[in-house]
């Protein structure tokens, strides 16, 4: 994984950026959830686009599945300062948008997944911007690690 610039695209589904001390990270979300990662001391920001809770195995694609999301965009992150990170995390997305039951749910398992390893790895979570009907983009400010969230129709909101 490459860090990011600030001309660098939106990070897509099952995909995750990395950056240092400037720069802006972002991604739009459905069901699909956004974690975002933080060292405030370093300016070591993180995204991941999390498509599904569990990978069952399959490790080709780390970014799409929370169980190997979060481990990969941990290590990307340290690789790149250089030295052990104190993280805080903000979670986003996980609409339920499709009219299906096993589709509605998807939102709320990616989040209850992410939640639960989070807690065990012991990364505080600092912010959510969880649910709902509607997709929104997240924005990561690398410099502050400040997150804005925007739905249309809808103020931005930071988290």
């Amino acid at each position: 994984m490459k860090p990011r610039t600030k001309q660098t695209p939106a990070i897509r589904m099952g995909e995750m950026a990395v950056a240092q001390s400037e720069g802006v990270l972002r991604t739009l979300l459905g069901s699909c959830i956004g974690l975002a990662l933080y060292d405030r001391r370093q300016r070591v920001a993180g995204i991941a686009h999390i498509v599904l809770p569990d990978s069952r195995g399959n490790t080709e694609t780390p970014g799409k599945f929370v169980d190997t999301a979060l481990p990969a965009l941990c290590a990307a992150m340290e690789e790149l300062a250089g030295i052990p990170l104190k993280l805080v995390a903000r979670l986003a997305g996980g609409a339920n948008m499709f009219a299906t039951d096993a589709a509605r749910r998807i939102g709320d398992q990616n989040i209850e997944a992410a939640e639960a390893l989070l807690k065990t790895l012991r990364i505080p979570v600092v912010g959510r911007h969880c649910g709902g009907t509607q997709g929104r983009r997240m924005t990561m400010d690398v410099a502050t690690g400040a997150i804005t969230i925007e739905i249309v129709g809808c103020d931005p909101e930071e988290i």
